[in-house]
């Protein structure tokens, strides 16, 4: 159905001369989806794509075809007002889309680019996100995309590791606008480097650091210990978003970060799954006591802080002033320990959202199960829950939101905030 509306729309303000002042331009972007209010007849980013590809498809052959006919008939000037001919060919709508692709949709999402290009529907791509693509078959579709329009390029589960991303990043030079750059599960892993990959890592900075208008770094789940200040201290601008999720970091990763020109200007930082409860946990302090008067999101899920560790970081949390959104997620701390927290955090005018992690006390049999397959006591994790939404209500602050359902509730991305 939205296949066959967007056809109708665009025919339509192609066919008819008085629409045609009315729509040069369909905005489609902000249609990000993580599965977050998502209801049953809500179409998914993957599927918004390939319908978008399809009816760009369909009406570039239907361009063609009425051509034909047109041409045919030797009627093209008598019936310029009525078939998409000749006469109507310089007649498009430029369509500003995000896009998702993966193997599956990777054809039809190149075919409609490819005859977008000079098609009655042009796509203009601002944030397109690939999974589990080939090398070749993400250059492919890079080389297609506008190079003015883009902001965004998400790579996931390429694993292409350093010496297939060495290949992959001078395609992207040309995209001068590019401000975020996402490479998660990319496979790099920087231990134990061989003389020839530490070439490679070398020349992945290199080339990061090419890229002029960068703001947002996303490396998570690349084993980076001990690499941090080697990849980014050529970037000619601070970053204002770095995730290091699983990134196996060191001390001397955050001591560098909390130094950097970067830290002053951090809106948002993820190290989740990184270990700060031992020996990183006097530096990421520092870091994050640096980079307090930014910073507007913090990601410190499953990071193995206990009552002791995260009572060292209240503090440091009281006075990021600008503090929006702090994610908490599995850390094995009490209820006693949460609430301390709270408490500290009322002052913090604009925090809104606090993914909290269900205290220890409400799980049944905490010593004798693997932490995999602890299970939450129902009863004791509602009468929490209570608490927690009574405290707010006294201290009146019924603007934020605590809440154990990561599912639910995300903050925005770096680039709508």
């Amino acid at each position: 159905r939205v296949r066959r509306g967007i056809c109708s729309l665009i025919v339509k303000i192609l066919r008819f001369p008085c629409r045609r002042q009315r729509l040069r331009l369909l905005d489609m972007t902000g249609t990000h989806d993580d599965g977050l209010e998502q209801g049953p007849d809500t179409m998914s980013l993957w599927s918004r794509t390939v319908a978008l590809a399809k009816s760009c498809i369909d009406i570039a052959r239907k361009q063609c075809e009425e051509t034909v006919q047109v041409s045919k008939r030797r009627k093209g000037a008598e019936v310029a007002g009525v078939a998409l001919g000749s006469a109507h060919r310089s007649l498009y709508v430029e369509v500003r889309v995000d896009l998702f692709v993966n193997s599956t949709s990777y054809g039809v999402l190149r075919e409609a680019l490819l005859v977008s290009s000079h098609g009655p529907l042009r796509l203009q791509c601002r944030d397109i996100r690939a999974e589990e693509l080939s090398l070749r078959s993400t250059v492919g579709l890079l080389e297609l995309l506008n190079p003015n329009s883009l902001r965004q390029i998400d790579l996931r589960f390429n694993n292409l590791g350093l010496l297939g991303l060495n290949s992959l990043l001078p395609h992207m030079m040309r995209f001068t606008h590019l401000q975020s750059l996402k490479l998660p599960y990319s496979n790099i892993d920087v231990r134990r480097l061989s003389p020839a990959a530490e070439e490679n890592l070398h020349n992945l900075s290199t080339q990061i650091c090419r890229l002029p208008a960068l703001r947002e770094l996303n490396l998570g789940s690349s084993r980076l210990s001990g690499r941090l200040q080697q990849l980014l201290r050529g970037l000619g601008m601070p970053l204002e978003s770095l995730e290091l999720a699983f990134c196996y970091l060191l001390p001397a990763d955050l001591y560098y970060l909390s130094q950097s020109v970067h830290v002053s200007s951090l809106r948002k930082l993820d190290v989740s799954g990184n270990n700060l409860c031992d020996i990183l946990l006097q530096p990421f302090l520092r870091l994050l006591d640096s980079a307090s008067s930014s910073l507007l999101y913090l990601d410190v899920m499953e990071c193995k802080l206990d009552d002791s560790a995260l009572a060292a970081l209240t503090p440091v949390l009281g006075r990021c002033r600008c503090l929006r959104y702090l994610g908490l997620l599995d850390n094995p701390v009490s209820g006693r320990s949460i609430k301390a927290l709270l408490l500290r955090s009322l002052h913090l005018a604009d925090l809104r959202l606090v993914i909290y992690p269900c205290p220890l006390e409400c799980y049944l049999d905490v010593e004798m199960r693997p932490e995999d397959v602890l299970i939450r006591d129902a009863e004791k994790t509602l009468q929490f829950e209570a608490e927690v939404q009574e405290a707010l209500v006294t201290a009146q602050r019924t603007d934020m939101v605590w809440t154990t359902d990561m599912v639910g509730h995300r903050p925005p991305e770096y680039l709508s905030s």
